[in-house]
């Protein structure tokens, strides 16, 4: 095995195993508490990330572009590709901040071309993370006894998918695909409430009582997509894509359980008592996808992609959401250069330098009001110096910086409260590693 093999795989096994270290989550996160946790869009992987998350439309053989299955044909060699996720943040609302942040496994994804029409890829990454905790004090009295209650909200997990991509070419420029995807995971959702009477003495011991609810969920998904090519003119090709991803219903076991503990949140009983357990399901939404790509199959491209996805039909275990969830959409452009990828005098002429912007409306509608998703991206991928046409590898980075929500204060008297502002930065690192299995496929 060559040194550019080891030392790609020696990569590729550090962020895996770095991932592992990491719980699922990426930092506080307050809207997680919504829905099914904070929802992570298909927009591709960390190529796409730094030009805003588009894509949907751009062909490319060196990273794994499941983004749309149609793509995936592109891939000309084997590709094992992963990537770790760092994101910090600070949340603020109209009374107070906090800093946090995490890390988590970005993604791994595998693609082989099986033949001149056919090529397949298989990917490992989250669909959305349950990360959150708050705390709300108030007061009980009652006659002449007055007390403290401390409620406090918490809930971790999410959802994770495995995904077998297939893409086909049906004739010039035309080529379908379609993902197959396995979902599962498990949210834990926590609210726990500790009574310290006024009269309390300083060495008595505190207790609080804490409902656990437990849901696991498991089911399948299917995201079929189409992807067109043709030359406007010698220099310039036009792309365009689209992905349909079809509602689903996920099964799901739901448990609640009452548990007593300690001020510091250490269970009290040998066994927490069981409320429920109940089946059911949950509907994930579906939504559309559109993209047009421009590029001079060299070195250039220019991508703008639109989605929509019906959040309003979403139901757990046949309800609505406490706070009803609105549909959404998201727009992004975005592009990628490099200077010259054969050039053998200057290696920073053979990088390729990504830059994009994304919007996008949130689910959630406190007190009726919109909330957005705001953000700019930029990325690189530096190929490794011993890279060759058999065997090359290569680093990747991509990094967004973004605004979501904002610190309005809704409601009036003891119901006023003030949404939640994030200011986040999220940076990927990544290595693809590139293997000439059959021969090689050019762009058309």
């Amino acid at each position: 095995m060559s040194a550019n093999n080891l030392t790609a795989l020696a990569l590729l096994g550090l962020l895996t195993a770095s991932s592992a270290a990491y719980g699922q989550g990426l930092g506080n996160s307050p809207y997680s508490r919504l829905g099914l946790g904070e929802y992570n869009p298909n927009t591709g992987g960390i190529r796409q990330q730094g030009m805003g998350g588009v894509g949907l439309a751009a062909p490319n053989a060196v990273q794994v572009n499941d983004l749309n299955p149609a793509l995936v044909y592109y891939s000309n060699r084997t590709t094992y590709e992963a990537a770790f996720t760092g994101q910090l943040k600070q949340l603020r609302s109209a009374t107070a901040s906090q800093r946090t942040g995490s890390g988590n496994l970005g993604y791994l994804a595998f693609s082989v071309p099986i033949s001149r029409r056919w090529a397949t890829a298989v990917a490992l990454r989250p669909v959305t993370t349950v990360d959150y905790k708050s705390q709300q004090v108030t007061r009980l009295t009652s006659g002449s006894q007055s007390a403290q209650v401390l409620t406090e909200y918490s809930g971790s997990g999410g959802l994770t998918e495995v995904a077998l991509s297939q893409g086909v070419r049906v004739t010039k420029g035309l080529t379908v695909g379609l993902t197959s995807s396995y979902v599962f995971g498990s949210i834990d959702r926590t609210t726990s409430a500790l009574v310290s009477p006024d009269n309390a003495s300083p060495t008595e011991a505190l207790k609080k009582v804490a409902v656990i609810d437990h849901v696991q969920y498991n089911d399948f998904t299917f995201r079929p997509g189409v992807h067109y090519r043709f030359d406007a003119s010698k220099k310039l090709a036009v792309n365009v894509g689209g992905v349909y991803a079809f509602k689903t219903k996920l099964s799901g076991t739901r448990t609640q359980q009452q548990d007593e503990q300690d001020i510091n949140g250490t269970s009290v009983l040998v066994t927490p008592v069981q409320l429920s357990t109940a089946s059911g399901s949950t509907v994930l939404p579906g939504g559309w996808q559109a993209g047009v790509s421009l590029d001079n199959n060299k070195n250039w491209s220019l991508n703008v992609d639109v989605a929509q996805q019906q959040w309003s039909k979403f139901r757990d275990f046949g309800v609505s959401n406490t706070l009803a969830l609105s549909d959404t959409w998201r727009a992004g452009v975005g592009g990628e250069l490099t200077p010259d990828p054969t050039s053998v005098t200057n290696y920073f002429q053979r990088v390729s330098y990504r830059v994009g912007l994304s919007m996008a409306q949130l689910p959630y509608r406190p007190g009726g009001e919109t909330l957005y998703d705001r953000a700019v991206s930029w990325g690189f991928s530096f190929p490794f110096p011993t890279s060759s046409p058999l065997d090359a590898t290569t680093l990747n980075l991509s990094f967004t910086y973004g605004q979501r929500g904002n610190t309005t204060v809704i409601g009036s008297g003891d119901n006023r409260q003030s949404n939640i502002k994030e200011n986040y930065l999220r940076a990927q690192v990544g290595v693809s590693l590139n293997n000439r299995w059959f021969l090689k496929r050019r762009i058309e």
